[in-house]
């Protein structure tokens, strides 16, 4: 693949999806979405992949319930 723009393009583009995402991690804390970083980059991706948002959304908030609901039936150690 052929670089066009040169290096800078290149640098520019990886600079602007640093700031992009540091974005998104800042309304992700502001929505207080519990995701870390790792887990919004995996959403961001799937997003960007076509997965459906709000589709997306929702398995999050049913894998946390199932995830409670087994926390909650273990007994303490």
């Amino acid at each position: 693949m052929a670089d066009s723009g040169g290096s800078g393009s290149t640098a520019s583009t990886i600079l602007q999806a640093k700031e992009t995402f540091e974005i998104i991690q800042e309304i992700s804390r502001l929505l207080n979405t519990g995701l870390d970083t790792e887990t919004l980059a995996i959403c961001v991706r799937l997003c960007e992949s076509g997965v459906n948002p709000e589709a997306l959304a929702s398995v999050i908030r049913e894998l946390r319930r199932e995830s409670a609901a087994v926390k909650a039936g273990e007994p303490n150690h």
